[in-house]
């Protein structure tokens, strides 16, 4: 646990100082790509793209606080593997964490809200979690399993500017695509909510309040991880009962705290975003 309370401690440190590592006065400093003909081209506002290029970025200061800290970093063996990051201790092996870097950007019509994050799957490595299907190590290797976030806002380019080519001595003029970086860390049960994160894939959700995401103020936050590994490994298998009668799969804490007969104050820790 001393170990635990360490890593995060560092991280959350971390990513305090990180914003000043990518932006000037709030505006990223990455502008675009180049070509040999030094002919600069501005980064497309796709959220996959720029959340690669963040990350690409960030790396270097990644190792030098891995290294600081007495960690290596691992990448995963293969594409779309859990997670991002493998911290591991140098003095003891056994000793890591996994960190998902996650990426989002403020909802323009409700600024208090972000789009929100996949927090990873709550498939065959979360449910057997001797499993190494998909993940770097068993899931159980691991002293903990953080989140690394980055909220920003997006610029509106119009079509031509997006399109546009710049020459080099037009670097400054060139606006950045993204702004207004908020960096976080935390235990990903603290900001899950008890929906899935993306359309038929097995993902876990994030709550979008952004308030409450900096604080790790998630669904879970007050049930505690075990009742979030408990609820996760069993989305959608569990047979509920309905109104009318009928059986469904269980989608919802509500549900969750229902079936398994727990206390009825722990309704008031689900996240209620009107």
């Amino acid at each position: 646990m001393q170990a635990k309370e360490s890593f995060q401690a560092a991280l959350s440190e971390l990513a305090q100082t990180l914003e000043k590592q990518i932006a000037i006065n709030g505006d990223w400093t990455v502008k675009g790509f180049i070509d040999i003909f030094k002919n600069i081209y501005t980064i497309s506002t796709d959220t996959k793209v720029i959340s690669k290029i963040l990350e690409l970025h960030l790396f270097p200061h990644f190792l030098n606080f891995a290294r600081d800290i007495g960690y290596t970093i691992e990448l995963p063996l293969h594409q779309n593997w859990y997670p991002d990051l493998t911290f591991v201790n140098n003095a003891n092996s056994g000793i890591k964490f996994a960190v998902d870097l996650k990426t989002t950007y403020v909802n323009e019509k409700r600024p208090d809200f972000c789009n929100g994050f996949t927090l990873g799957s709550h498939g065959e490595y979360f449910i057997n979690r001797d499993s190494s299907k998909n993940i770097q190590y068993p899931y159980n290797n691991y002293s903990g399993h953080f989140c690394l976030g980055i909220i920003y806002s997006r610029t509106k380019l119009t079509a031509e500017l997006e399109a546009k080519k710049y020459a080099i001595a037009d670097l400054e003029k060139i606006p950045s695509v993204i702004k207004h970086f908020t960096f976080f860390a935390t235990e990903k049960w603290r900001i899950a909510s008890d929906k899935g994160g993306s359309g038929n894939t097995a993902n876990i959700g994030s709550i979008k309040n952004i308030a409450d995401i900096l604080v790790g103020n998630g669904v879970f936050a007050k049930a505690g991880e075990a009742i979030f590994d408990d609820y996760w490994a069993n989305f959608g298998k569990i047979q509920v009962e309905t109104k009318d009668g009928k059986r469904k799969p269980m989608t919802s804490f509500d549900e969750y705290i229902s079936y398994r007969g727990l206390s009825d104050s722990l309704k008031n820790v689900i996240e209620k975003e009107a």
